[in-house]
């Protein structure tokens, strides 16, 4: 095959839907259309930031174990690549035994997300949830 063929070819996928066409002027459409009957979001306080609105949670306030071993080896790779300790070292080099300490003093900065069957979801800060070590010590709650 001589390199013009390669020319007369569609590389493209068969299943990529084509790309719509724009028409000259459309472009100045978008920019003027005025949007009078959408409902205008609520104005942020001043510090710029929305608070969003507390529901009673559905979900139970314990973390699982499933939740506890994701947490704890996600931590566990981001100290072994570096990332910053939330908590004074005592001669521990083990990022794994660093991350569980960082668990039980409260300290790992995630937010765990449940999702619930009607497609909606809760966040939970890890600092919010009762864990329970492998040795059946709590920890945390209020």
């Amino acid at each position: 095959m001589a390199d013009e063929d390669y020319n007369d070819l569609d590389m493209g996928y068969e299943d990529e839907p084509p790309e719509p066409e724009i028409e000259e002027g459309a472009e100045e459409d978008i920019e003027n259309t005025n949007n009078d009957d959408v409902p205008v979001e609520p104005e942020a306080d001043e510090k710029g930031e929305e608070h969003p609105v507390e529901r009673p949670r559905k979900t139970s306030k314990y973390m699982t174990k499933y939740e506890r071993a994701r947490i704890l080896g996600t931590r566990a790779l981001q100290i072994s690549m570096n990332a910053p300790v939330m908590v004074e070292l005592e001669g521990e080099t083990d990022p794994l035994e660093i991350a569980m300490k960082e668990l039980r003093e409260r300290k790992i900065p995630f937010t765990i997300r449940r999702y619930l069957p009607d497609g909606s979801y809760e966040d939970w800060g890890v600092d919010e949830l009762i864990v329970e070590d492998s040795w059946k010590r709590q920890v945390g709650g209020d």
